[in-house]
């Protein structure tokens, strides 16, 4: 009986530790591309737009210019690049649904091999394939793991990416901005600002990854506060030519 219990603990500790965050879905990469994205490319903007000496009222309306332009920027290019991915996805489900269709049989030893491949007894692998490809749904969805590496009911969706990488991008986007709409009339508090909410972003991001916080974040405040003194250096080099 204790024999028993102890391993219904097992049981129940392995299903509570042993599950996995869901790394196909379409709104993660285009959500954290875009606030880094929005950060990093509206910071760098508006440094290099003050680094040639203009006034308050054009680094703002740079700042808004460039979270407009940005922010639908990315929707437009998350939604094709996914809409296109998708269809292609597609495409090929359907070549694997018309060979299921037409040679059952083949398709059958072509997914024995498999197993076989990957060190299933023949005779064992030849039945499970059997077996498997009575429902011609649950063979398509097991051919598509198998040969093609996707799961045709977690395809990513277009309008989850676009929505994400939007609203995402004019967030991070805004950050250089609000000090400059609440009030501030230097630039180096939209700096403070953006710096913080970089390392921010790379901590937040480092709770999906192997990485620790302190690194992810120190690397993307690395890269945002280069990106920004190099194109202030450059805005005050072309404010000097062209002045």
């Amino acid at each position: 009986m204790a024999i028993i219990e102890t391993e219904a603990a097992l049981h129940e500790a392995h299903r509570d530790n042993h599950t996995h965050r869901d790394v196909n879905g379409g709104w993660l990469r285009p959500a954290v591309f875009g606030a880094m994205d929005g950060l990093v490319s509206n910071l760098a903007l508006m440094t290099g737009v003050a680094g040639g000496s203009v006034g308050q009222q054009t680094i703002v309306l740079t700042g808004l210019a460039g979270l407009a332009a940005g922010a639908f920027s990315m929707a437009a290019g998350e939604y094709t690049s996914v809409a296109s991915q998708r269809e292609l996805v597609e495409a090929e489900l359907d070549v694997e649904r018309r060979e299921l269709r037409k040679h059952p049989k083949d398709e059958e030893a072509e997914l024995a091999a498999l197993y076989v491949a990957r060190g299933v007894e023949p005779g064992l692998a030849g039945e499970v394939a059997r077996q498997l490809s009575r429902d011609p749904e649950q063979a398509l969805e097991i051919h598509a793991r198998e040969e093609l590496g996707i799961d045709p009911g977690d395809l990513p969706s277009p309008l989850v990416a676009a929505v994400s990488s939007f609203g995402a991008f004019a967030l991070g986007a805004l950050l250089p901005v609000l000090p400059y709409l609440l009030g501030a009339s230097a630039l180096w508090p939209a700096v403070l600002v953006a710096l913080i909410g970089l390392f921010a972003c790379g901590a937040v991001v480092a709770k999906v990854t192997a990485r620790s916080w302190w690194f992810s974040g120190l690397r993307q405040l690395a890269l945002g506060g280069a990106a920004a003194g190099v194109t202030y250096a450059l805005g005050s080099l072309f404010g000097i030519a062209l002045g």
